[in-house]
């Protein structure tokens, strides 16, 4: 069976680098908001090119704490709505309605699947503060288009970069496109941890000297509370992992690349639509590779049966889930079309060339 993600092997390909980072800070004594987890924050900054760059526990706190923030410095507040893609996983809408702020969910582009950039001025209100992109299934959306309108509007441009580290946009990599980014660092994201783990970047630094003050119960010095804050800090362990594995990430994304480019030009089944490849093709990093048909349950039946393993990416649009019970009645007929559709195909950076040559091979010969 081709595995979909083969974790075990992309970390151990690291194995001695990580050992030794993990066995350094084992013996250190320290594992929490030490010498890791700075040196981490320090070269994905670098990495990303931004001024600030902050740890955090998981990158759905990152979106969460990134308005949290905001909140604070009274630049937003309860109510207050934030534009957002309704084709994305639903932790992007999570961060938005957990700091009771209300998401206002904008159709996606059918050829790249982000938001709809042309959709998204006759959704803002007197209300709106923010738009949320993101960069959903590692593919980079931005525009000046974009830029000019939170521009004119006031608006905060927040991006969720769980997907899309290592993707330019015009020369700019993703995470340093807006005005701030969260990133997720969860162990099958291009840059795994080995648990939960996630980052926010910013060139604002009023914001960032809060987001560590909510991060951290809300203190910026030990025992004095200025906020109500959260409990939410990047580990030194798991610090350690991500700041050997950055180092490889540029050449991991290649190989991504050098996968979806053969999947785009060597599926020829007329049954099965493929992605879009961008023309910079930095801007795609293929987190995801995702293909769509009418027939998905078929198709992954089959891949299955002739040994390729395949998931959905995701089976259920936010606007239908139980937890947001108020929006079922929505209709979104793109968003529901993708979520029908798509069915995501193995790539990652240890997949060998045979693997990619059988689910051509598989995906061709399904009729």
């Amino acid at each position: 069976m081709i595995k979909f993600l083969d974790l075990q092997q992309i970390n151990l390909n690291h194995q001695d680098e990580i050992e030794e980072r993990l066995l350094k800070t084992f013996r250190s004594g320290w594992y929490l908001l030490g010498n890791e987890v700075k040196t981490f924050e320090q070269n994905l900054q670098s990495y990303v090119g931004s001024e600030n760059a902050i740890g955090v526990a998981n990158g759905l706190d990152a979106l969460r704490l990134i308005l949290k923030a905001y909140i604070e410095l009274g630049i937003m507040q309860k109510g207050d709505e934030i534009i957002v893609p309704a084709n994305t996983y639903i932790a992007s809408i999570l961060a938005i309605s957990d700091n009771e702020l209300v998401p206002v969910l904008v159709e996606p582009n059918i050829n790249n699947y982000n938001i709809d950039i042309s959709r998204i001025e006759e959704n803002i209100t007197s209300k709106t503060k923010g738009i949320m992109i993101v960069h959903l299934y590692g593919r980079a959306i931005f525009s000046e288009e974009l830029q000019e309108l939170a521009t004119r509007h006031n608006l905060k441009i927040i991006e969720d970069n769980a997907q899309a580290i290592g993707a330019y946009f015009n020369g700019k990599r993703t995470g340093n496109l807006g005005d701030a980014a969260g990133f997720s660092f969860y162990p099958g994201k291009n840059l795994g941890a080995l648990g939960d783990a996630g980052g926010i970047t910013t060139n604002d630094h009023e914001l960032a000297i809060t987001i560590r003050g909510l991060a951290n119960y809300g203190s910026n010095q030990k025992y004095v509370n200025i906020y109500r804050g959260l409990n939410s800090r990047l580990d030194e362990i798991q610090a350690a992992v991500l700041d050997v594995k950055l180092k490889y990430i540029d050449r991991e994304n290649d190989r991504r690349r050098e996968i979806a480019k053969r999947y785009i030009a060597e599926i020829i089944n007329p049954k099965i639509i493929l992605p879009e490849n961008p023309a910079d093709e930095s801007e795609h990093v293929w987190h995801i590779f995702i293909v769509r048909t009418s027939e998905r349950e078929q198709l992954q039946n089959y891949l299955n049966e002739n040994g390729v393993q395949t998931l959905i990416h995701y089976p259920i649009p936010p606007h239908k889930q139980v937890a947001y019970k108020d929006w079922n009645h929505l209709s979104m007929p793109i968003t529901e079309q993708i979520h029908n559709e798509v069915l995501s195909l193995p790539i990652s950076p240890v997949m060998p060339d045979d693997e990619v040559t059988k689910v051509i091979k598989v995906i061709n010969s399904y009729k």
